[in-house]
């Protein structure tokens, strides 16, 4: 099931701007000290790294990623998630614009 709000959020009002506008960001901490961001890719591909553990959940929209080490792209859509490592990184394929949740540690 895709998450569809958050609630007792403190959000972060000015956006991350990540490859020339091609992934925008908030971040949001929760009431119990959980860390997220909340956004979009636009059509692209592009290549992520990590610090912390990421879980990406679609909103809407679909991609298509590759985590480091693998060769398989897999895809994913609407209430999908994937897990990302810390410190590794991931491909990732838009062609219409993903929304998500990233789920950090």
């Amino acid at each position: 099931m895709t998450t569809q709000t958050l609630d007792a959020a403190r959000v972060t009002t000015q956006a991350n701007v990540y490859f020339d506008g091609k992934c925008v960001s908030h971040a949001v901490t929760l009431a119990d000290g959980t860390k997220k961001s909340v956004g979009v890719v636009l059509p692209s591909q592009l290549t992520f790294n990590t610090g912390a553990a990421e879980i990406m959940e679609c909103v809407a929209g679909s991609c298509e990623y590759k985590l480091a080490g693998t060769s398989e792209g897999k895809q994913s859509g609407p209430g999908d998630r994937f897990s990302i490592p810390a410190n590794s990184s991931f491909d990732i394929r838009v062609t219409e614009p993903y929304h998500y949740i990233c789920h950090f540690g």
